[in-house]
């Protein structure tokens, strides 16, 4: 499944929403999407979404679209 990561860059920084960045990452899980995220980075999580369907045929239209690959 593929799922829609909301992420701000630095977890030592209060959020801001002007600040927040995505990127889009296949896992079995939600819980399989945050682990892999957070042992590849240190961003922090706000919200992961899981896109399938209508939801996961528009954000593919995107240009910005593209699979985050972590090295394990």
């Amino acid at each position: 499944m593929i799922f829609k990561v909301y992420y701000q860059e630095d977890k030592v920084r209060n959020p801001k929403r002007e600040d927040t960045k995505s990127l889009y990452i296949e896992a079995d899980t939600e819980v399989d999407a945050r682990a892999t995220v957070a042992a590849n980075t240190s961003h922090n999580i706000e919200f992961i979404e899981p896109l399938e369907g209508q939801f996961l045929e528009y954000e593919q239209e995107n240009p910005d679209y593209k699979l985050t690959e972590f090295n394990q």
